[in-house]
């Protein structure tokens, strides 16, 4: 597989790589990717969330702001209501090929000894 290294985001220096760390550390939270995982499946409000997570609303309202600060959620008012959506579509893709990583590297990255599941740290603590 040839890597073009215009592209390449290790490749990036400045701007580019820190957009980069941004954009994978406003998803690194659990609760903002299940959040994400759920918008995918269509418009929900804060309220749903809550319901569907089983978190308070305060924690579900922060990690929703925070996910709209970084414009990968907007959101559509409508009355005293605001409806959730993923903002970029190609989210959906980055979703998506994260599942196909995850599929092809097994248990590798739940076992990773940095960035593991809590887990693996049980298992080894």
């Amino acid at each position: 597989m040839a890597i073009d290294s215009d592209k390449c985001l290790a490749a990036g220096t400045g701007s580019n790589l820190d957009a980069a760390v941004a954009l994978f550390h406003s998803l690194s939270d659990g609760t903002r990717l299940a959040i994400v995982r759920r918008l995918a499946d269509g418009e929900a409000r804060v309220a749903d969330l809550v319901n569907e997570l089983g978190l308070a609303q305060s924690t579900v309202s922060a990690h929703v702001a925070c996910l709209r600060d970084c414009g990968l959620v907007q959101g559509r008012p409508e009355g005293r209501q605001v409806f959730y959506s993923l903002a970029p579509p190609e989210l959906l893709d980055l979703l998506s090929a994260a599942e196909t990583l995850l599929a092809a590297t097994g248990s590798a990255v739940a076992l990773c000894p940095n960035y593991g599941t809590d887990t693996y740290a049980e298992v080894t603590g």
